[in-house]
């Protein structure tokens, strides 16, 4: 199954729309994104990405509600960092 995950744009590097990227934060898990299929997207938008490519600008609350979902599927599972005291490094 494949899936595009939200994340929030915090950086964006380069100005040419076919060659920008942005640093992008999934719960604290940072990945560079390419920003090519979103030349609107701007610092503190939250995008939809998949396989590194971000295809949709979102609105916070959609990415807040995707994030909910995935978390009771699981699907989350190894994208977040592990927070102290829930199997990550201990506290």
């Amino acid at each position: 199954m494949c899936l595009a995950v939200p994340g929030k744009v915090i950086e964006i590097q380069g100005d040419d729309p076919l060659l920008r990227t942005a640093r992008v934060s999934f719960g604290g898990l940072v990945k560079s994104v390419s920003l090519t299929c979103v030349p609107e997207a701007t610092l503190g938008d939250y995008v939809l990405v998949h396989v590194g490519v971000a295809i949709s600008v979102v609105d916070q609350e959609d990415a807040e509600e995707t994030y909910s979902y995935l978390r009771q599927m699981g699907e989350l599972d190894g994208l977040e960092e592990p927070q102290p005291g829930k199997g990550g490094d201990p506290p």
